[in-house]
């Protein structure tokens, strides 16, 4: 397994220094790269890692952990005890604007017109 993961890394490794180069009209230096191939290699060692067979389908599982950043639901900008609600419910209007397709939204018969149709039938 230890194979698999050294060419891991590698092709990691080429992926960045290709998408660098894309994006730089000069070459980059792998080697000056913010990466210690050591310390990655160690800490892949460490990891967890579930292989299953079924047949020709191989199916790995490694698990990776890393620092989540922190979610802040309310800060301290937020008053939400007594605060002013930013919008209320939708209005009925609205609810009927936001559902009906633009097409569907017009009159399907012109009544004025048939009115003054019959009026002038009238005359």
């Amino acid at each position: 397994m230890t194979g698999l993961r050294i060419a891991l890394i590698g092709t990691l490794l080429a992926g960045m220094a290709g998408t660098a180069a894309a994006q730089q009209a000069t070459p980059v230096n792998v080697n000056r790269l913010p990466i210690d191939l050591a310390k990655v290699t160690r800490q892949l060692r460490q990891t967890t890692e579930t292989e299953n067979r079924q047949g020709i389908h191989l199916r790995y599982a490694v698990d990776v952990y890393g620092t989540a950043p922190r979610i802040e639901l309310f800060t301290k900008a937020d008053n939400v005890a007594n605060g002013p609600v930013p919008y209320g419910a939708p209005a009925h209007r609205e609810m009927i604007e936001h559902v009906t397709p633009i097409e569907y939204r017009a009159p399907a018969a012109d009544f004025s017109a048939l009115l003054r149709w019959l009026a002038d039938r009238k005359k």
